[in-house]
């Protein structure tokens, strides 16, 4: 499939999109604290994005096939050594436990994915390390985006800062294109080879997500064919942004108001 470029009003669209998928994050801080079970989370997400925003919620019923059901839930819930696609049920989060909650927001059509770690009470110096090496890599990735650049650059300088942390990136899963499809090309990979790689162009958008192990890169996927957890069970962090190439750089659509970056 061709890497699709947004025309200016298909980018209004983004732009919308990623602005709501941001509220919500910002909308359930206060909510993501010990006592509180992941489901609950889910069903405040969800009620609103279907009744404030009059959106939809992405993940909620989304890619099943054969074995695997669709995802039953409206949001991700990522926890301590869970990488991706953890989905929200009775588990209660403490203190100390470090949480990513991933949202994707469609709005008339255009999608806004974003996601942000949380820390529960307390976490440990390890946690918080990891957690922010994570997002340094994330930053890194986006200050890269810009016409002309390549997506094996943005990679290589993902991956040269989390392994100069002496963390791991995990490789099965990446950033990706997006638009009217959740999930469009290109992939967005966070290692690589400078040099290499889809040259970008104004009118590109997709997301830079990295996924950032403790121990090793390698991951297993649960009996219910969505939850990625660490193969060794060491801590996993991520953080998403949408990003738009410009004709001056990029725009980060799911930026949220008191976010710098």
């Amino acid at each position: 499939m061709p890497v699709s470029i947004k025309t200016p009003a298909e980018q209004a669209g983004m732009r919308t999109a990623g602005r709501l998928a941001a509220e919500v994050l910002g909308f359930i801080v206060p909510h993501v604290k010990a006592g509180v079970t992941t489901e609950a989370l889910d069903r405040l997400c969800h009620g609103y994005i279907v009744e404030v925003q009059r959106a939809v919620p992405a993940p909620l019923d989304y890619g099943g096939s054969g074995e695997r059901r669709p995802f039953p839930k409206s949001i991700c819930t990522s926890l301590n050594s869970v990488v991706c696609h953890g989905i929200p049920d009775a588990t209660v989060l403490k203190d100390g436990d470090i949480l990513n909650v991933d949202v994707t927001v469609i709005k008339d059509g255009w999608h806004g994915d974003t996601s942000r770690m949380f820390y529960i009470g307390e976490p440990s110096a390890p946690a918080r390390r990891l957690v922010e090496t994570t997002r340094e890599a994330m930053l890194i990735g986006i200050r890269l985006v810009g016409p002309g650049a390549r997506l094996g650059d943005i990679g290589h300088a993902i991956q040269q800062h989390v392994q100069a942390a002496g963390y791991s990136v995990v490789r099965e899963y990446c950033g990706h294109g997006i638009g009217r499809e959740f999930h469009e090309d290109p992939q967005v990979l966070h290692h690589g080879r400078p040099n290499t790689g889809l040259r970008l162009e104004p009118g590109m958008c997709f997301t830079i997500e990295p996924m950032v192990n403790a121990g090793t890169r390698e991951v297993r996927l649960l009996r219910d064919h969505w939850t990625v957890v660490t193969k060794d069970y060491k801590l996993s962090a991520q953080w998403e942004h949408t990003v738009l190439v410009t004709d001056a750089g990029h725009e980060v659509l799911t930026r949220r108001p008191d976010e710098v970056l």
